[in-house]
């Protein structure tokens, strides 16, 4: 089934009301765009994404990517696909003018980009970890790397890929053992990485791979991991692809879900070594590797809403048409009319609404750190999207696996059989608590570096904004009534903050055994923020008679049900986080 139908209302709302984006553009410098332009592209998106993309969605499950002995083939339809994909722009819409691209503010992309999520997934990571390279390049990068591989990575020509992870060190990073050795002008790289998305394919011109790899001098550890740009193709004296690098794809994953991204491992340097240029400093692949790995991580989130979204759409759909039900008089009616399907359907609605709206605030916080004017303002809108990445990929990863089981839930036995769909989506979502990062790593580092690292300062500035948001809800008579809950979901996440600052210097398995439920308190604290700000925006609008009344009032009511329904949960995850790790860390090895 195909049911491939973009929420544009949603989008519009949060961008020209909740967040006033014709303001933000002038706030940070960007008067050539606007709210009309980017609601002309968000149009043409959803276009693109419905005609090209969402039909490829299921052929992508079915047929996926596979290795033969010339490498892999991508699922039929594509490369066509990507084709049209770089031809209409969209691969430059973020990329900077110097080199071709349209330089779109973050909150842009998080809106288009979420239209290819939901259209396809699997097809859209490749994209994603270009966009992650080039932030990459842009922030450590020779000027000469530069200019010889942005224009055909910000045109899209070609793709790029993250290769991190090796059989014996996947979130331990300490323990990579790829190695490079100087070679004249470059060095030759050597090794091996598995579970590489996109790795290798045929829908662009070149892959251009960064790998972390260690030189001869390296110290141990995380210390002595340096970033190399290598190319599948090498480049010819016209920098044109020219003979292929000593990189070869061995073999593709059998998945549960994602089938049209092949994943791969890569072979470096099975012929003398892999030509290989270093990025950054030596030694300084870490912080290389993280803007490139927070880009990736607020894109897992982008994806889960994405995927999310997707079952929604089809859930909904299939309640209204399927007829299950029988009246005294013997005419049948929809399962729509049942509170249990309505139920799922509103923690449906109302948790992509949530992740929407929340996903859209921590994009404007990384265009609000670009341009900011100041050193101080620089780093609070810095120390902001610190908080926000690990609860964009962990709180909405994790909340995905809720909303796509419920659309299988929604369907039924019907939901259970592949025919329909549904159960694509479930398998889909189900790599995004794993990706860049597993939801431990999140939430590890939400309660280390971004609340220990800081001692709360980050997190309790939220948490006063949080707090200043209920005060006004406080004020609108229609809305007093959910006022109270946000502040004692708030007073919840304070506490939990405190708990930890005063635990964790004596326990040092604290804030590990706290740290997911940590995670998941403030995600859904930030997800009734969110609600609460687009329920205050609609009832302005509904008191000022503007807008459409009835998609302003469907807003309250998807608010209150989050309030009545989701937001609770924060008291449920205070409680494991305050019990300590005691009978988390009790048990010997043995007795597992």
């Amino acid at each position: 089934m195909n049911n491939f139908d973009f929420p544009y209302k949603d989008a519009e709302f949060l961008l020209n009301h909740v967040l006033d984006f014709d303001r933000l553009c002038l706030e940070t410098g960007l008067e050539d765009v606007n709210g009309e332009l980017v609601l002309a592209i968000l149009e043409e998106a959803i276009r693109f994404g419905g005609q090209v993309l969402a039909p490829l969605n299921e052929t992508g499950d079915r047929q996926g990517a596979r290795l033969e002995d010339d490498g892999v083939h991508e699922t039929p339809g594509f490369a066509e696909a990507y084709r049209q994909f770089v031809d209409n722009g969209w691969a430059a819409l973020v990329g900077a003018e110097a080199y071709g691209g349209q330089a779109m503010p973050k909150v842009v992309q998080a809106c288009i980009t979420e239209v290819w999520y939901t259209a396809n997934v699997a097809f859209s990571l490749g994209p994603l970890l270009t966009t992650g390279a080039i932030e990459a390049l842009e922030a450590h990068a020779s000027e000469n790397l530069k200019q010889t591989y942005f224009p055909d990575l910000v045109s899209g020509n070609w793709m790029a890929t993250m290769c991190l992870t090796e059989s014996a060190a996947g979130s331990d990073l300490a323990a990579v053992t790829c190695r490079a050795v100087p070679h004249g002008d470059h060095y030759l790289l050597t090794g091996q990485k598995i579970f590489i998305t996109w790795g290798d394919h045929r829908m662009a011109d070149n892959i251009i791979h960064l790998v972390l790899a260690r030189l001869p001098d390296a110290p141990a550890g995380v210390k002595g991991i340096s970033m190399f740009l290598v190319p599948k193709y090498l480049l010819d004296e016209h920098g044109r692809p020219g003979e292929q690098n000593d990189v070869h794809c061995v073999g593709i994953e059998h998945k549960l879900g994602i089938h049209g991204s092949p994943t791969c491992t890569l072979n470096f340097g099975d012929n003398g070594g892999a030509v290989a240029y270093l990025v950054g400093e030596p030694h300084g692949g870490l912080m290389a590797m993280f803007t490139m790995m927070n880009d990736a991580r607020q894109g897992v989130g982008q994806e889960s809403l994405g995927v999310s979204g997707r079952s929604y759409q089809q859930a909904a759909a299939f309640a209204r048409e399927r007829i299950q039900g029988t009246r005294k008089d013997g005419s049948r009616y929809p399962i729509i009319e049942f509170p249990d399907v309505r139920r799922m359907l509103m923690v449906m609605k109302s948790a992509t609404e949530a992740m929407r709206g929340l996903i859209y605030i921590a994009a404007v916080e990384i265009d609000r750190m670009n341009a900011a004017q100041t050193t101080e303002q620089a780093r609070r809108h810095a120390a902001r999207t610190g908080i926000y990445t690990p609860i964009v990929k962990g709180w909405i990863s994790e909340l995905a696996q809720e909303v796509t089981y419920l659309g299988i839930q929604v369907h039924g036995g019907m939901g259970y059989v592949e025919e329909t769909g549904s159960a694509q989506h479930y398998r889909d979502a189900r790599i995004m608590s794993i990706y860049e990062g597993t939801n431990g790593i999140q939430g590890l580092d939400l309660a280390g570096r971004k609340t220990l690292g800081d001692k709360g300062e980050a997190l309790d500035d939220l948490l006063r904004e949080i707090r200043g948001t209920a005060a006004e809800m406080s004020q609108v008579k229609s809305l007093s009534g959910m006022a109270e809950p946000l502040l004692e979901a708030t007073r919840l996440g304070r506490e939990a903050m405190q708990w930890l600052l005063s635990t964790a210097p004596k326990d040092r398995h604290a804030a590990g055994g706290a740290s997911v439920n940590y995670m998941m308190l403030i995600g859904y604290l930030c997800g009734g923020w969110v609600m609460a700000k687009s329920a205050l925006k609609a009832s302005e609008l509904l008191e000022a008679g503007s807008g459409d009344e009835t998609f302003l009032r469907t807003k309250l009511v998807t608010a209150q049900f989050y309030f009545d329904h989701l937001l609770p949960r924060t008291a449920g995850y205070f409680k494991p986080i305050t019990a300590g790790s005691e009978g988390i860390m009790a048990l010997a090895e043995d007795q597992f």
